[in-house]
């Protein structure tokens, strides 16, 4: 409900905050992932014409994609596949099925050489969580070198306890080295 009553004066904080200090909307990660902030119809044309967007991780939940976003039928048009996996804004984190999902849907758009916008409505928290997951998952990486990395392409991130616990356990289910387990590459 908190999440609800905040979304679009945060969404206006977001959007001036960003026109004032020239922040970016977006980062590029790596030759594969951009995580940015909610992908209004504004940007879209440079997400796909310039960073080659194919793919869109979206963290919102359906309320959050109303009005200043495309529809899936708009993404479609534009040659965008969207994995839509709702996690509340402010008071959740993915989980672990939603990130293990959306890492292997990055990990198969890589394949085909696509970049995968990765995106909440701030591009800070539950989408900074995905990618996380998928780095640690493609380099092998822990947590606090995953989260260093980030920082340094996108420093608004803002990764609390609950996103860290996340980051943890996928690094021991899925990537740890002693699991036996080889990250995807």
């Amino acid at each position: 409900m908190i999440g609800r009553i905040l979304y679009y004066p945060t969404l206006a904080w977001n959007v001036g905050w960003c026109s004032v200090t020239g922040r970016p909307w977006y980062n590029r990660l790596d030759d594969t992932v951009l995580l940015g902030a909610l992908p209004l119809r504004s940007i879209m044309k440079t997400l796909v014409e310039k960073e080659n967007v194919r793919a869109m991780v979206t963290m919102n939940e359906s309320y959050e994609l109303r009005y200043f976003t495309p529809s899936d039928k708009e993404l479609s048009d534009l040659g965008v596949e969207r994995l839509h996996l709702s996690t509340p804004d402010i008071t959740a984190t993915p989980t672990q099925e939603q990130v293990i999902q959306a890492v292997e849907f990055i990990h198969r758009h890589r394949a085909k050489q696509n970049s995968v916008y990765v995106h909440c409505k701030a591009g800070k928290t539950r989408s900074t969580t995905v990618a996380a997951c998928y780095l640690m998952n493609r380099h092998g990486w822990d947590v606090e070198t995953t989260h260093a990395f980030i920082k340094e392409k996108r420093p608004v991130i803002w990764l609390r306890d609950k996103q860290m616990k996340t980051l943890h356990t996928y690094y021991a289910s899925q990537v740890k080295p002693s699991s036996g387990k080889e990250p995807s590459r």
